[in-house]
Formats: C-alpha cells, structure tokens, sequence
C-alpha cells in the first residue's frame, strides 16, 4: 500500500527498544509541538501517547517529551522534521522523515546509507506518492463493518491491520483520508469507542513495485539499514 514502512516483528524485538523508546518520545514532542498539548484536540498527541503506553515507555519520558515539545524546556534542543526523497535497490522509490535536533549530521548518516554499497541513490519521488491521512485504530467489537464505519466517517478507504497489531478479541482497520479530513475522521473513530494508535499525513504510493523474494530482501536490508538511524522517523515505499 505504500504507507509507512514496517518490517513484521520490528517492533516487538526487545533489542529494539531503547530506539523504540526514543521515537515514540521525539514523536510525543513533534506532535505537542505541532498540535499543542491537550490531546482531546490534538489527535496526533493522543495516538503517541497510546503508542507510548502500548510500548511501556516510562511516564518520565513522557513528560520530559511534553515539555520539550512545549518550549517548557528551556534546556533542551528543538526538533526539526527533514525529509529525504530516493531510491532503494531495484528503484523501489522512498520518502524517509527524520526528527532531528542536528540538521547536519542526520543529512551525512542518510546519505551514507544510500550510498552504501551503491544499493540506492537520492533523487525525487514525491510525485510517484499520494500525501493522504491514516488512522489506524482497534475496537472490541469484532463484528463491526469497517467498510460501513469508513463511511460514515469520510474516509476514502480502509484495510485491515496485521493481526501483530490488534489486540486479541479485538479488529484493527487503517483508514485512509483526504489530509484535510484526517481531524475529522479521528475525532469520529475516537468518539465511537476506536482506540486510535496512529492519526498522521502519510504518503500513499501510486503504484506498487513488484519484487521477488531475493529483491524484497534486499529492499528490507536497506530499509532495516535507514531504520537504525535514531533520526529517522518514518519511512514510506512503494511495496506491500
């Protein structure tokens, strides 16, 4: 579908977690920061602080976000989002958002990566991508019609998530909007019980790349590689 990148599992490694940990809180202060700190009007805050509690991240870390994000932390370096457009192996077009307090060294780990190897180059790709909303959500009711509740919501489609994603007992759908009705869309989910995990802009690629086993592994070599990087953000391409 193109939306952010996930390689299955990544998320639940327990060797992952201290980066985990540090994502999800540069995505609590980009959100307060963008958003302000009320998450009952800030749909973005509201879904990192569910990633956040989901993910065991501690209350200090929260905290300590939420002030960064503020400005409550005089202290405290400000994050700036930055957006790289390219290549991976075999032309798989990428977008790669990173948050960063130090422009200048994220630009040199990026470059590096695609660099390395001579696997990918940079170059622009935004036009092969959509810029929609996504809310990913899960609710306890399995007998919901997501299509009805995509609806009536004013979503433009909707998928199921990966079952690693719902809880069990319950059904998991990502809904996909037009980016000036991605407020809306969360507001309505939220108030009908879905517990939102994710509300973002996100970009949605056009057209699929069809790969075989040994290039998609390549591919995910090198998206594991950008992954590694603590600035990097969010990752989206053109493969399912």
């Amino acid at each position: 579908m193109g939306a952010q990148w996930k390689q299955a599992g990544r998320v639940a490694n327990a060797n992952k977690k201290g980066q985990i940990v540090g994502k999800l809180a540069k995505e609590i202060a980009i959100s307060v920061k963008l958003g302000g700190v009320n998450p009952d009007g800030n749909f973005r805050l509201r879904a990192a602080l569910e990633a956040a509690r989901k993910n065991s991240v501690p209350r200090d870390t929260i905290e300590r976000a939420i002030k960064k994000g503020s400005g409550a932390d005089a202290s405290a370096a400000a994050y700036e989002m930055i957006t790289y457009e390219g290549f991976a192996p075999h032309k798989v077009p990428v977008i790669v958002e990173c948050l960063t307090d130090n422009r200048n060294r994220t630009a040199s780990d990026v470059r590096m990566v695609f660099r390395k190897g001579q696997l990918g180059s940079q170059g622009s790709v935004a036009y092969m991508f959509d810029r929609m909303g996504v809310v990913e959500a899960t609710h306890t009711d399995k007998t919901l019609d997501t299509e009805s509740v995509a609806i009536e919501a004013g979503a433009q489609n909707v998928e199921p998530l990966d079952k690693a994603d719902v809880p069990e007992g319950q059904i998991g759908a990502r809904f996909i909007c037009e980016a000036t009705d991605l407020g809306s869309v969360s507001k309505f989910l939220a108030d009908a019980k879905w517990v939102v995990s994710t509300s973002e802009l996100s970009y949605i690629a056009k057209n699929n790349v069809e790969l075989s086993a040994d290039q998609q592994k390549e591919v995910a070599d090198f998206l594991n590689d950008l992954d590694d990087n603590d600035d990097v953000h969010r990752i989206y391409t053109a493969i399912k």
